[in-house]
């Protein structure tokens, strides 16, 4: 059993601690929201979580290079739209598998997260945001361009992806792997920003050129973090294709890759839930004040910047930051008495 508890978490947890439990909570309160659906005869329940959960699982990946490289990408948007146009071109022209979506989808990410990531990694800072910010908006005139798969208006999906054995055309069906993914997303980040290469990506994040003079190759790093968040946000483009049955140049639009990065800064960088708050926090913003004025993004941009004000490690990220203070006690100071 202590050799098991070892493999699954090489680093102790204290499971008792409040971000812990905080993130217990929260990834209950997802596994949970179907039987509530059900029980309260609200499907919409599951378009809306499953929404979040996607745009989390971007997120989070995105994150590994903000918060844990110290890499801004403002194109990142670029490999949702890749992932659900794998879906939308593969099915228009009949191939319905979708294990050949998610495989033509991961392929291609790397194919072109290698090529622009040997451009994009040799420059630093504004630069690097700018020309992601230019390959995005490259594939997302591309997309319109390709007049026959619906140019600026997208595609409409004629059926789901046949992920045999699941049947995606079931919506808590789909939920679940959404779910099952976020999560193995979830482990998986976490496993590897405690590996030694988390710890070689945090140290060129601190200090590039002091890893190098050390003797890493910290280029191949940032590549190998930059393919792998690549890949896994085109993940997160096959499942919204598949969830809204729908694609669109719209999905690698920069601003998406805006609201990405407002979601890894809203809950907290350098943390791994805290992407999956911010997710929440903005998109469940975003469907309660829609619902009661239309200038809701006025309304939206001024509770983002009061949360960022007041919380400047973000949502998640302040409680991680309070926990951290509160584990430091100060000293007694001794009593000194007169003989």
């Amino acid at each position: 059993m202590a050799s098991l508890r070892n493999l699954l978490f090489p680093e102790p947890v204290d499971f008792t601690s409040p971000k812990v439990i905080f993130a217990v909570l929260l990834i209950g309160f997802f596994a949970c929201v179907p039987v509530y659906a059900s029980l309260a005869g609200q499907p919409f329940y599951l378009t809306m979580f499953g929404r979040i959960m996607i745009y989390a699982l971007a997120a989070l990946s995105l994150n590994l290079l903000i918060g844990y490289t110290g890499l801004v990408s403002l194109g990142h948007a670029l490999y949702l739209g890749l992932g659900a146009y794998a879906v939308g071109i593969l099915s228009f022209h009949g191939i319905t598998n979708g294990w050949i979506h998610i495989a033509a989808a991961l392929g291609t990410s790397v194919v072109v997260g290698v090529l622009t990531g040997l451009i994009c990694l040799r420059t630093q800072g504004m630069a690097f945001i700018m020309i992601t910010l230019a390959f995005a908006q490259m594939f997302f005139f591309l997309g319109i361009s390709l007049k026959n798969y619906g140019g600026d208006d997208g595609m409409r999906l004629e059926a789901r992806s046949n992920l045999w054995p699941l049947d995606l055309s079931s919506n808590t069906q789909l939920y679940y792997l959404v779910f099952g993914l976020l999560m193995l997303t979830l482990y998986f980040s976490w496993r590897l920003v405690h590996a030694r290469f988390g710890f070689i990506l945090r140290g060129i994040k601190s200090n590039e050129r002091r890893m190098k003079a050390m003797g890493y190759a910290t280029l191949k790093a940032k590549l190998a973090v930059y393919v792998l968040s690549a890949c896994l946000t085109s993940l997160a483009g096959v499942l919204l294709a598949n969830l809204t049955s729908y694609t669109s140049p719209s999905y690698s639009a920069w601003t998406v890759s805006g609201e990405i990065i407002v979601m890894v800064v809203l809950g907290g960088m350098h943390t791994l839930i805290g992407p999956i708050v911010g997710a929440t926090a903005l998109l469940l913003f975003e469907e309660f004040l829609s619902s009661y004025t239309t200038h809701w993004q006025l309304a939206l941009g001024a509770l983002i910047v009061i949360i960022i004000v007041a919380l400047k490690q973000g949502l998640y990220g302040s409680l991680v930051q309070w926990q951290g203070k509160a584990k430091i006690t100060p000293r007694s100071s001794a009593r000194v008495t007169k003989p």
